[in-house]
């Protein structure tokens, strides 16, 4: 059995987010020892790094959810984590996608005046006016 710091420690999810998850049932209530502690077991520990792993990967609770309820529904789970999984990584193309965009602008905005001094700054001057810009990226 584990406690709540052990959990957190053992799956680096804080204290207040193992207790979040606990309220809004993405794990189970813990059992409670004589002086009132939360116990987890082996598999709340498993499930937490479940949780863990998928919010490193960028999905939302509500996929989790999801994903998590898939487990044992033999011939469904994998074609429906599957959907799931492929929809998330089209959000991580997106993200990445206007990610560089913005890479692209930032890096044209920094060589505009290259720290110069005198007269206006052109760096100041693009960042006050986004019709200066080259694309969209808002």
């Amino acid at each position: 059995m584990y406690s709540i710091g052990a959990l957190s420690k053992a799956t680096g999810v804080k204290i207040p987010t193992i207790r979040y998850y606990e309220e809004i049932g993405l794990i189970d209530h813990a059992t409670r020892n004589a002086g009132n502690q939360r116990r987890y077991d082996q598999a709340g520990l498993e499930r937490l790094g479940f949780i863990k792993h998928a919010r490193d990967l960028g999905f939302a609770l509500e996929e989790i959810k999801d994903l998590m309820a898939l487990n044992g529904e033999l011939g469904q789970d994998c074609h429906a984590a599957d959907i799931i999984a492929k929809a998330q990584l089209e959000k991580v193309r997106a993200r990445i996608s206007r990610l560089q965009q913005l890479e692209a602008e930032l890096e044209r905005i920094t060589h505009l005046c290259e720290g110069g001094s005198g007269g206006t700054c052109k760096v100041l001057g693009a960042l006050g006016d986004h019709s200066l810009c080259i694309g969209d990226h808002d």
